[in-house]
């Protein structure tokens, strides 16, 4: 019996989707699995599976396309199947077959671009198939900055083909194009400051789109950026930059490896270092198919670390300074931390922990591990068995109700050059020493390089801050929002300790816990951190 599939919300705020690539096409045979096409949303390029197997009999809309959540994307059955049924209870028409579908679909695409000039009032540029807004692509997002653009108007552009880099309150992110046609119009230039769902630029058939009515109807309803430019005057205010960019084919662009998500994806899967792969793509951009047919080669020599540049030395008895930009990061960071701390009643509860035999089991560990555990490791993993015994610990605070997460996420805070990235190990109460150490690894490296995606800061329910790597002996954190706690990790120093009755050297580690006084009170932060000093002074208990 033929099967609809409708149009996933692959994020919490995701309204719509856009496919990016059709995988399969009308006739293919499916299986259980296979990779059906790649939806943009409105944080991350996604890949859909199929989750039955037959024939593909119809897709809901082209490369290109949009679809609001639970349309129709696709209908899957037995060859020869009819599915008029399922197409007339969506309101469409049944597709004999693909070349009829794609007749059917050529009017349409045509008639787009005229629709929107031909309302006499403003137009809703969310609907108009030419229009690229900006994207909210993190959950805190509301503008984005123009770090770099990569093409200028009247370059021709293809589906993947790198559009810009955006520098978000987070981390900066490459733009991709999901449709092919002439870049028309960019909304502002690099450096501007465009909000969210604000026009970014205009991308179709030249002589086809009505961009001034597009342009004046953003204008018109205060979206469009203040340093928005006119088509004509764009290519020669961009010559420069361009002229600069044309030579660079390497497919690692200030840091940033310039790849697909899908190549990625392939990269990750298989173990391959993607920034050491050579991309054919557009600008030296790598595609699946470059890393399909990578074969890892000696390494090539680092190229000499660039020394850092001198501060400038000022005359004595002369007050100089330096003014910078505050980034989007180091503004969120402001904005969320001071709302936490001037919102929420911070109170904190500090306890010291002897760490030697923690010190003696991380040593045997450390002998037959394939992955070698830090300390921070074995607190993240005391932290998530402790907060199942403690639930109210693992609790945000929602303003007129308190949520008990019975998951365990936990955000390990990670320091960058910008300011401060919180990637989240997800049920971390289910995972081995070994795995939580994988895991952070893998996200400091990433932080590190801007590689970080929209869902790997999203989502914790716990947060822990270790300082202790730079000789802080203790500390008090701000809480990460919505969590109701922190946890603040210091260094483990050698001091004179009493046991039975005779001093010796010890090694004491002091934690601070800061909590939510809405959520969770005194004596409930005593107890968490009593748990958490129990498993990290007999580790073998967390073994049980």
């Amino acid at each position: 019996m033929a099967e609809e599939i409708l149009m996933p919300r692959l994020s919490d705020t995701m309204t719509e989707g856009v496919i990016a690539a059709w995988h399969k096409k009308v006739g293919d045979t499916v299986k259980k699995g296979d990779l059906l096409a790649e939806v943009e949303t409105d944080k991350a390029t996604m890949e859909l599976e199929s989750y039955k197997d037959g024939t593909l009999l119809h897709i809901g809309v082209q490369n290109g396309g949009k679809l609001q959540v639970n349309d129709l994307l696709a209908i899957i059955g037995a060859p020869g199947e009819d599915i008029s049924g399922i197409l007339n209870k969506q309101g469409g028409a049944p597709a004999a077959a693909p070349a009829a579908e794609k007749k059917e679909e050529a009017p349409k695409q045509e008639q787009a671009p005229q629709a929107a000039p031909a309302t006499g009032g403003s137009v809703d540029l969310s609907k108009v198939e030419e229009v690229i807004l900006m994207p909210r692509l993190s959950d805190t997002m509301t503008e984005g900055v123009i770090a770099e653009w990569h093409k200028k108007v009247g370059d021709d552009v293809k589906k993947g083909d790198l559009l810009a880099e955006i520098e978000t309150d987070k981390a900066t992110m490459e733009l991709e194009s999901y449709k092919n046609g002439k870049l028309l119009y960019i909304g502002a230039q690099k450096g501007d400051k465009v909000p969210v769902n604000a026009l970014l630029c205009i991308i179709g058939e030249e002589g086809k789109v009505d961009v001034d009515k597009i342009v004046a109807s953003a204008k018109g309803g205060g979206t469009a950026s203040a340093g928005a430019s006119q088509p004509a005057a764009a290519p020669a205010q961009q010559a420069a930059p361009a002229a600069q960019a044309a030579p660079a084919q390497s497919s690692s662009d200030n840091g940033r490896v310039k790849a697909s998500p899908l190549a990625k994806k392939v990269a990750e899967e298989k173990g391959i270092d993607i920034s050491q792969v050579p991309g054919s793509g557009d600008g030296g951009r790598i595609i699946k198919a470059d890393v399909d047919s990578y074969k890892p080669a000696a390494q090539q020599a680092a190229p000499a670390a660039k020394s850092a540049p001198a501060a400038a030395s000022a005359p004595a008895g002369q007050v100089s300074f330096d003014e910078v930009p505050v980034s989007q990061m180091r503004k969120v960071i402001a904005k969320r931390l001071g709302e936490s701390l001037f919102t929420a009643p911070h109170f904190y509860v500090t306890m010291a922990i002897d760490m030697d035999n923690a010190i003696a089991a991380r040593t045997k560990i450390n002998e037959k591990a394939a992955v070698k555990i830090s300390f921070n490791d074995l607190v993240l993993k005391a932290c998530a068995i402790a907060l199942k015994q403690h639930p109210a610990i693992n609790s945000s605070w929602l303003g007129d109700k308190i949520r008990v997460n019975h998951h365990v996420n936990i955000g390990v805070a990670v320091a960058v050059d910008e300011g401060l990235l919180v990637p989240v190990v997800r049920f971390a109460d289910t995972k081995s020493l070994t795995q939580i150490g994988a895991e952070v690894k893998d996200f400091a490296a990433r932080a590190k390089a801007k590689k970080l995606q929209p869902s790997d800061w999203e989502g914790s329910t716990f947060t822990i801050s270790n300082l202790g790597m730079f000789g802080v002996d203790e500390f008090t954190a701000i809480i990460n929002p919505p969590d109701a706690c922190i946890l603040a990790v210091g260094g483990i120093s050698q001091v004179p300790v009493v046991k039975d009755g005779v001093v010796k050297p010890g090694n004491i580690m002091k934690v601070t816990l800061s909590c939510d006084h809405r959520v969770v009170d005194g004596a409930t932060g005593a107890a968490f951190l009593q748990t958490l000093k129990s498993f990290l002074e007999e580790p073998l208990r967390m073994l049980v």
